[in-house]
């Protein structure tokens, strides 16, 4: 970096060009300015990120973290994109993405250890391959193993934390990488204590010895149930809302809580639509992207099920969704009726 560091025009904020060219000269990875971030999620939404740098290791993650915070510029990672949704209008600062580094796939035992940007079915499939079992409601969740950590990703009452041992960590704007104890990073039912800030650069996961072809059978069993239940006919981020219950089984002589899909089409929301986003006709919890949708028509249909659910049933839904860049009104609820991230 050069002695002043990039230049602060007029306006008050940091020069992109020159915290772009400052980034080209302390990283490996490809650095890109004005990048739409669209093609990097599944909605294929969404406006450009001000800086993007594809990381290729480690040390482009602390040679980026490092620059962002020199120059005040915001800093946000971005896995797979599949429960994204970005702002049309984009995110003003720096996007960070692992590179093709960052897959990859270590087998020992009935330990399997792998990079981040590493696809979750891909690590089902390996472990399955290798008669481990433990990953088999991954197979069809289309994302990331860090993003899977960052949301405790799960299915068919399994999920990530069941297996997760540790991940190497990274924090923006930190000196290193640490190892961190899953016990230490707040799972919880869909979510985690990691935040925009966190890079999930590698994990273990310990998985257990199984008979290969109960473990086929029961992920060919769980790629049946999606194609059946989940729509498949236009774009959409999986589900938007958390099932008001987190629990895998309510307690005795209880009745468990409505699921958020059963929810949001008790209130009459399936087939609604605000410009191109429609609640999908086949599962409520879906909202799809249809032709000539915005990312403001699908922030603002997430917004009318969740008032609307919460106005007929006193249920205010969570979403599950990850929101970036800004969004205009109507802002999403918070736990006490306050405006959530934007």
């Amino acid at each position: 970096m050069s002695a002043g560091g990039p230049r602060i025009p007029s306006g008050g904020g940091p020069d992109t060009a020159a915290v772009a060219e400052q980034l080209r000269l302390v990283v490996r990875g490809e650095v890109g300015t004005d990048v739409s971030l669209a093609p990097f999620t599944s909605y294929r939404l969404g406006g450009p990120a001000a800086v993007l740098v594809q990381a290729a290791d480690e040390a482009d993650l602390v040679a980026a973290g490092r620059l962002a915070a020199a120059c005040g510029m915001p800093i946000v990672s971005l896995g797979r994109g599949s429960n994204v949704l970005v702002s049309d209008r984009g995110f003003p600062g720096v996007v960070v993405r692992l590179g093709r580094g960052f897959e990859w796939i270590s087998v020992a035992g009935a330990v399997l250890e792998a990079g981040g940007a590493t696809p979750l079915p891909r690590l089902a499939n390996r472990a399955a391959s290798r008669g481990l079992s433990g990953l088999e409601f991954a197979v069809a969740i289309p994302a990331s193993l860090g993003g899977a950590v960052r949301m405790n990703a799960g299915a068919h009452r399994s999920a990530l934390s069941d297996v997760l041992e540790w991940v190497r960590l990274y924090r923006l704007g930190a000196d290193a990488p640490s190892v961190v104890d899953a016990a230490g990073l707040g799972l919880r039912y869909r979510t985690s204590g990691l935040d925009d800030a966190d890079i999930v650069c590698a994990a273990r996961l310990c998985l257990a010895p199984a008979d290969r072809g109960e473990i086929a059978e029961r992920m060919r069993a769980f790629r049946d149930h999606r194609s059946a239940t989940q729509p498949a006919e236009a774009r959409n981020a999986g589900s938007m809302f958390k099932n008001p219950d987190p629990e895998p089984e309510a307690a005795p002589g209880t009745q468990p809580s409505p699921s958020a899909g059963r929810l949001i089409e008790e209130a009459g929301l399936k087939g609604r639509r605000v410009g191109g986003a429609e609640v999908s006709e086949r599962h409520a919890n879906f909202i799809v992207a249809l032709t000539g949708a915005t990312a403001s028509d699908v922030h603002r249909l997430l917004a009318l099920v969740q008032s609307a659910v919460l106005a007929s049933t006193g249920v205010l839904l969570v979403p599950e969704v990850r929101l970036l860049g800004p969004f205009d009104e109507p802002a999403l609820l918070g736990p006490a009726g306050a405006g959530g991230p934007s």
